[in-house]
């Protein structure tokens, strides 16, 4: 079989569900409230979901544990092969257990990922930024599943199919597809467990001592100042959530950060000095994540990593220029 028929063969079968039944608008669901039903289930439920994500390289498993303890939403995520890699989140707080031996806590901070984040998400603002379609009804874990499209109104965004489990609302796969419908990146649920009480673990991690909270200024100490360069391209629908100057773990590289988002879909972007040589370009991908490094004409190395496709990324990346610290020009 040909790779082209291959991956058109692949791109039918992630979107293979059970035609919606036409009776009633009740019977088919809402997307608004298919969503609202899916952030609930994450905030009130207790459960435990094994995930498997996969995009290139190996399948990488991880387990997600959630509940609510005396009022207090708990989160536990692991990463279950390769190097351990372990968060807790507790409120509005989550502990980083990654880089270093001894973790760190940052305040106003959620589990990294898009899985995470759509739990988080205004409505208002995905829904402007998407058009959410229930696609029918499928299987997940044996469930039964409603299965919401959520379509890019530009070429600038990936599109997303979330299976929802029509029981609990809680979100069992998340499909990336590129601007062609092709399988970028995918979290499937392989097991899932709801209780009426939190896990152990979670009552374990209720009590725990977790490294002492801090800002992310605190975490990155190098004081903010008026930067000598600014983004003068943004997608539609993206602004600049926060911007600093910090020094990078492991290497200690200073370099200037700033984050622009539309509310799903976080970018970053480096700034350093260039070094000597000659300009250069790089794209690297994982999964649905795009790296683009290049040097700019002012001899500045930028770096813009995000869940968006190459060539937004690498505009980004070329709408670096120097000048006073602003806005990014539309």
């Amino acid at each position: 079989m040909s790779t082209n028929v291959l991956r058109a063969t692949l791109a039918l079968l992630l979107v293979a569900v059970w035609p919606a039944p036409a009776a009633s608008a009740d019977e088919t669901g809402d997307t608004r409230a298919l969503l609202q039903k899916m952030q609930q289930a994450y905030h009130q439920l207790n459960f435990e979901l094994t995930l498997v994500e996969a995009g290139q390289g190996e399948p990488e498993p991880k387990r997600l544990t959630r509940g609510q303890l005396d009022g207090q939403p708990l989160t536990h995520l692991v990463h279950l092969n390769g190097r351990p890699r372990e968060f807790v989140q507790r409120n509005d707080q989550t502990s980083y257990f990654d880089l270093g031996p001894g973790g760190y806590t940052l305040r106003q901070s959620r589990l990294p990922g898009l899985f995470s984040r759509l739990q988080h998400a205004s409505l208002d603002q995905l829904l402007a930024r998407y058009d959410a379609v229930v696609a029918g009804r499928s299987r997940v874990l044996g469930r039964v599943a409603e299965v919401v499209r959520l379509v890019p109104k530009d070429e600038h965004c990936y599109g997303y199919v979330l299976w929802l489990d029509q029981d609990t609302g809680l979100l069992l796969r998340l499909d990336t597809l590129d601007q062609q419908s092709g399988l970028m990146e995918q979290v499937m649920g392989v097991a899932l467990q709801v209780s009426e009480e939190p896990s152990a673990l979670l009552r374990e991690l209720s009590g725990a001592r977790l490294p002492p909270a801090m800002s992310v200024g605190e975490r990155q100490p190098e004081a903010e100042s008026d930067s000598a360069w600014r983004v003068t391209w943004l997608p539609p629908g993206f602004d600049i959530r926060s911007r600093n100057q910090h020094r990078l773990p492991l290497t200690e590289q200073a370099v200037d950060y700033l984050m622009a988002s539309n509310g799903v879909v976080d970018v970053s972007v480096y700034v350093t000095e260039a070094a000597g040589g000659e300009p250069r370009q790089q794209l690297v991908r994982q999964g649905a994540t795009h790296l683009v490094s290049l040097t700019s004409p002012a001899r500045m190395e930028v770096t813009v990593v995000g869940d968006v496709p190459a060539d937004t990324a690498r505009r980004i990346a070329e709408s670096v220029a120097a000048g006073e610290q602003g806005a990014a020009a539309p």
